[in-house]
């Protein structure tokens, strides 16, 4: 186990964000906030073609990328080398080629018409700063994941079996991959150009308001004094502010910062403390009405609104949440771990009429899901109530600077992801030039003989272990395009297969050895991200139960009657408490180990959907209460 941590840290290193000083950084702030300028005008008035948005947008963020990110962790902290200078201005070059040289491409037949020359040349150019760019903002994990899929486009045609296919030459496999929507600048990319990058903007500016502030005093009033009210106040506040920012990680930073040391102050080990605020984080992710990138993918993968998508995804959140909160209070109750003091919570009164509008923009993003705007026009209504906000707010108001300097921190926020959506279009390019998706469906056919749910846990499993130390955004891709066509042969439902491959994208952000967002959390909670990662599934295992409830039965996504719907939610929001009895082992007073599994059959029963399960769950519920019950009442020591 010793030998494989430092592989682990090799696989999984990133390169260290840098932060340039001097003429540098005046160079770089005004070039970010350019870039942000241009995205919002191709994202709500400009008609481009979508390759053409998608090349001249990725070559642009490379641009910075290679600047703000170093190659190793001895790069210089403030001072790019020449190499990433040759990276960059490489990257500013190839897309001002694409940008003078677009109506042409986009007019060409692929296959048909041959590249030209400067093509070939920038084409093969975009191909090396695209792996670079993904081994410096994800590991190397991914990056070779990349390099194992290009090689099967060159050498599968070798292969005997399932796994042959017809022989790739480079010029085609070029072609297909730089100069068509099907490769590196396809979907992925387009989405962070567009949906992504307007929701990242929409949560950067409420942020700069004063948005985070308010949500973590909004959770201290809530739930302060209770009984574990720091976890408490991290499982709340995680959830609000993780519900506009859409990303665990930047969760756990944000949020943690301020919680992890809270809850390690009245008497919480470092490892419970980052726990919590994983859990707590990783659920913003699943959370209406922003969910994160991966969520804008699923709407072109699937061609379903996002209205759809974020209605389906509220109930299933809230259990997530349900689920971490009571074992929260469980947790705390065992060990008897206090609140806080009256003088260290905000009073509610004052709380709500200081930062209470930053409610109004949650409130104008719903409006506009109901009404059906696309993705992009949701987060430009929202971020127009958040400057109306902050215009209105006497304290804190924002002004012109505040404006540059969001619009400058959107763009260096969008670089991880769009280094990962870059990579997972080059995977994405292989898999279609080669049919290896139809060839895995058929791999895993063979495998789990077309049973429903063997075949889901192989997706379940598949789809985590290609979420390990990368963005959710590039795990849900891959696993969409490898595992989405099985589970449509299977018969499961559009939405439900996708929200299945989405939850447990996500939750690769939690899951050891790599657990990325355990790792962020250690660094605060000054303990072991393993041993943090571990507590973390624990809590929010109702998480990875949901899942195959809602492919069963898909009341839990709001389809279906509206009694059945009630009925289901009801419960499965049970049955979660009734998990968390069971993992915490307590009620009261301490459960014996046969009165927990008691608790956790009859937790099943009413998380599966159907009546018989629900009664055979209430009967379990029962005998499993009257023990705990005698067991409390007993005399001590007896």
């Amino acid at each position: 186990m010793a030998g494989s941590v430092p592989i682990l840290r090799v696989l999984f290193t990133l390169g260290p964000r840098r932060r340039p000083t001097g003429w540098l950084a005046h160079a770089i702030k005004p070039y970010a906030a350019l870039v942000a300028v241009g995205v919002i005008y191709a994202a709500t008035y400009a008609i481009i073609h979508p390759w053409a948005l998608a090349s001249i947008f990725l070559c642009a963020v490379y641009g910075l990328l290679f600047l703000l990110v170093g190659a190793s962790p001895r790069s210089h902290p403030s001072r790019p080398s020449l190499v990433d200078w040759a990276c960059s201005l490489s990257s500013i070059a190839t897309g001002i080629h694409f940008a003078l040289n677009a109506s042409a491409i986009v007019l060409r037949i692929p296959e048909l018409d041959p590249l030209t020359d400067w093509n070939i040349v920038f084409g093969y150019c975009l191909l090396l700063l695209t792996l670079e760019a993904t081994r410096r903002t994800t590991g190397l994990g991914l990056t070779l994941i990349v390099l194992v899929f290009v090689a099967y486009n060159f050498l599968g045609h070798l292969l005997g079996g399932v796994l042959h296919h017809a022989h790739i030459d480079a010029e085609y496999f070029l072609d297909m991959t730089v100069y068509t929507n099907y490769g590196i600048n396809g979907l992925p990319v387009r989405v962070a150009a567009s949906y992504a990058f307007m929701f990242i903007l929409f949560g950067t500016l409420l942020h700069r308001a004063g948005g985070g502030a308010f949500f973590f005093n909004m959770a201290a009033s809530l739930s302060g004094r209770q009984a574990g009210g720091p976890a408490k106040i991290a499982v709340i506040s995680s959830g609000l502010y993780g519900m506009v920012s859409g990303s665990s990680v930047s969760d756990v930073v944000t949020t943690g910062s301020i919680t992890i040391p809270m809850m390690k102050r009245l008497g919480y080990s470092g490892a419970l403390a980052g726990a919590v605020e994983v859990s707590a984080s990783t659920g913003g992710s699943l959370l209406p009405p922003v969910m994160g990138a991966a969520a804008f993918v699923m709407v072109e993968y699937t061609g379903l609104p996002y209205r759809d998508i974020a209605a389906a995804a509220i109930v299933p959140a809230l259990l997530y949440y349900l689920s971490v909160y009571s074992q929260v209070h469980l947790r705390s109750l065992k060990l008897g771990l206090r609140g806080l003091s009256r003088d260290e919570i905000p009073p509610w009164n004052a709380t709500m009429r200081e930062g209470g509008r930053f409610l109004i923009p949650l409130a104008v993003l719903l409006l506009a899901l109901l009404l059906g705007y696309s993705p992009t026009f949701v987060a430009v209504w929202g971020t127009l109530a958040v400057l109306a906000v902050a215009v209105l707010r006497i304290k804190g108001r924002l002004g012109l600077r505040d404006l540059y300097e969001t619009l400058a921190e959107t763009t260096s926020r969008v670089l991880a992801v769009t280094g990962a959506c870059a990579a997972a279009g080059m995977v994405i390019g292989g898999i279609t030039l080669t049919g290896l998706a139809q060839k895995v469906a058929h791999l895993v056919y063979a495998v789990t003989d077309a049973e429903l749910l063997l075949s889901l846990l192989l997706a379940a499993t598949v789809t985590v272990v290609l979420g390990l130390g990368m963005p959710t955004v590039s795990a849900y891709i891959l696993a969409a395009v490898l595992v989405g066509p099985l589970l449509a042969d299977l018969g499961v439902p559009t939405l439900a297969a996708h929200m299945f491959i989405l939850y447990y994208a996500i939750l690769s952000a939690i899951t050891p050895p790599v657990a990325v967002a355990a790792y962020a959390a250690a660094s605060i909670a000054e303990d072991n991200p393993l041993h943090i990662a571990g507590m973390a599934v624990r809590l929010s295992l109702a998480a990875f139960i949901v899942p195959f409830a809602f492919v069963y039965g898909t009341e839990l996504l709001l389809q279906g009657g509206p009694l059945q719907i009630v009925f289901s939610v009801a419960c499965a929001g049970i049955g979660v408490v009734l998990l968390a009895v069971s993992m915490e082992g307590y009620w009261r007073a301490p459960l014996s180990w046969w009165t927990r599994l008691l608790f956790a059959a009859a937790a099943l029963c009413f998380i599966v959907p159907g009546y018989l399960s629900a009664l055979s769950g209430a009967a379990v519920a029962v005998v499993a209460f009257v023990l705990a019950r005698i067991a409390d009442e007993r005399p001590k020591g007896s």
